[in-house]
Formats: C-alpha cells, structure tokens, sequence
C-alpha cells in the first residue's frame, strides 16, 4: 500500500446521510471508513476483508484526506471503479437497522445487473431468432399469396383475351347471349 498527498476532494453522495468524499490524485479514490460508519458496520473488519480479498487488496491504497475539523488523516481507500463491487459484498445483517433496506436493494440491483450484463446478448440472440422466424413466415405467406395471384391473375388475362376475341358470329351461335366461366366460376 502506499500514501498517496497532494489530493483535490469533492463529495460524490451519502451514504445514510453521511457525505461521502472522493479522493482524486490522478486516481478516484473512496475512503472505505465514512460509508462504513454511515452502514453502522466496522471498517477495521472490512478493512481485514478488503486486505483478505484476492483482488482488492491490490487496488486497496492509504491516502490523506481531511477531516471535519480541517486536519489531514490517512484513510485506507478504494478506487472508485471497486467501491460497489465492494459494497456488494456487504451481508444486509451485518449493518444498522436504519441501512439494511437500502443495503438490500442495492444488492437485488447488483443481482439484476449482473444479469442482463451476461445474459443480454443470448437474450438478443433468441429475440433475433423469434423475430427472423416471425418475418419468415411473413415472407412464406407472401410468396404463398403472391403466386396464387399471379395465378389468377394470368387466368384473368387469358379471360380477357378470350373476351377480345369474342365475334358477332359466336355471340349469335350462343343465342345472342355471352357465355364464358370466368376463373371464379371454375373453382
């Protein structure tokens, strides 16, 4: 771990009505101590679970911020980036009455989140899937719809031409009346 100085704060929220502060020195950093007071949980055993934690040990760091009373401390801290993952790790039972519910749904909200990150392309995949053979059968009846109306389509021309051919002589051998069956009248 090393001492980072020369740092700009800022106020990134709260935290059950605790400001938290953001440590940015060229990295964003969170002090771990005031969002555990502000849950009602021990930083130093976090602070143990952090240093236990295969992976955030290496990006947990001490760094100096000031207190209220206008004094530097050193404060052990995580990048920003690692902050919630960390707060994921945090069992509701283990805060203050006061935090559980929120420490709760931020959990369901992490659930849900990991979740659509690794499930949205098969979700994707299966809606393109519906969707391609929606369309497809579209396009099936489509074609089904189109050639049957060219079929009666070039019916309807071979009517007609027969129509136009028609002569005075046939209409009189027919008894002075027109008789054709037309494509409807055959089906």
């Amino acid at each position: 771990m090393n001492t980072q100085n020369k740092n700009q704060e800022t106020s990134v929220g709260f935290v059950n009505d605790v400001q938290i502060i953001l440590i940015e020195n060229g990295n964003k950093l969170v002090p771990i101590k005031p969002i555990c007071e502000a849950l009602g949980i021990d930083d130093k055993a976090q602070r143990t679970k952090i240093k236990e934690d295969d992976f955030l040990s290496s990006v947990g760091v001490l760094s100096t911020s000031t207190g209220a009373d206008g004094k530097g401390y050193e404060m052990f801290c995580l990048p920003l980036k690692y902050v919630f993952g960390w707060l994921f790790t945090i069992n509701p039972k283990n805060v203050k009455e006061e935090a559980r519910e929120a420490v709760s749904q931020y959990r369901q909200e992490c659930y849900d989140i990991l979740y659509r990150h690794f499930t949205k392309y098969q979700d994707f995949v299966i809606e393109r899937s519906k969707q391609t053979d929606y369309h497809f059968d579209k396009y099936r009846q489509a074609q089904v719809n189109f050639k049957e109306a060219r079929d009666i389509m070039q019916q309807a021309q071979k009517e007609l031409e027969r129509v136009r051919k028609f002569t005075f002589e046939e209409y009189e051998a027919q008894g002075d009346q027109l008789k054709f069956e037309f494509a409807s009248e055959q089906r």
